[in-house]
């Protein structure tokens, strides 16, 4: 049995496929953004949060990872318009894949974060630093730049399963490859090219991620080091001078009281 391969009838769909891929790309860039930044709060609040709060940061967690994308996709487009709240099917996959990475990326962080000394934390506080501060310059750039690679991994899972976005009609790569094979009824070479874009797009991006990480984090514990080494030079400043004020009042000559000649009068007489 043989199968002749045709794909020149595509070319009239070049324009859907790169809107599509231009639509799996901006879901993948913006859900990346917001699904980072939860991530990054989760694993704060999951570190050293309130008690109640970090029980519902786990059992989000434990929510996300344990169902499928494609239940929680049709739970937001679905299920929030029974609610009073309506979205549209782009609104849908945006929220869907961010919180879905947002999962994720909070135990990935929060990972990163218990990977940093103790004792660095404890000299940053005792140099002066606050908490926040602490946490900022200090353990949070280098808790991204050990889990770095374990989050681009993940983002590049969250594109692939962007793919589901097109079971409400987003307009994406898969959508596109429906669309054709439904027109033209080559399904095997629709799916080829589909197959052949997102593996050109996950190299593309993975490329892109980790030059952005090499940048990003190049030198980040000489940095944290840095942070916390002018915090205690700083602190040592104001030591000193306090230590300045207090000898230079400790020797200084008393000054004794003036008396006038009146006084002085008034002791002799």
């Amino acid at each position: 049995m043989t199968y002749a391969f045709d794909f020149s009838g595509f070319g009239l769909y070049a324009g859907m496929l790169a809107r599509g891929a231009a639509v799996t790309v901006g879901l993948t860039a913006v859900s990346t953004v917001l699904g980072g930044l939860v991530g990054v709060a989760g694993a704060s609040i999951a570190v050293s949060g309130p008690r109640t709060a970090r029980a519902v940061v786990a059992a989000y967690v434990e929510l996300i990872r344990n169902t499928p994308f494609l239940v929680q996709l049709f739970f937001v487009f679905f299920g929030l318009p029974s609610l009073g709240i309506h979205i549209d099917e782009v609104q849908a996959a945006v929220l869907a894949m961010t919180v879905n990475l947002g999962a994720y990326a909070t135990e990935i962080v929060r990972a990163g974060i218990d990977s940093i000394p103790r004792g660095q934390v404890q000299a940053a506080m005792a140099l002066g630093l606050h908490p926040r501060q602490t946490f900022r310059h200090v353990v949070l750039p280098q808790a991204l730049a050990n889990v770095f690679p374990a989050l681009l991994g993940q983002v590049l899972i969250v594109m692939l399963g962007s793919a589901v976005v097109s079971q409400i009609s987003v307009p994406d790569l898969t959508y596109a490859a429906n669309f054709i094979q439904s027109r033209n009824f080559r399904s095997f070479e629709s799916y080829v090219i589909i197959t052949a874009a997102y593996l050109v797009l996950s190299i593309v991006l993975r490329q892109l991620l980790n030059r952005l990480g090499k940048r990003l984090f190049a030198g980040r514990a000489a940095r944290a080091t840095s942070a916390v080494s002018q915090a205690g030079t700083r602190r040592r400043g104001k030591l000193f001078a306090r230590a300045s004020i207090a000898d230079t009042t400790a020797n200084s000559p008393a000054v004794s009281p003036a008396v006038s000649p009146a006084g002085r009068t008034e002791r002799s007489s």
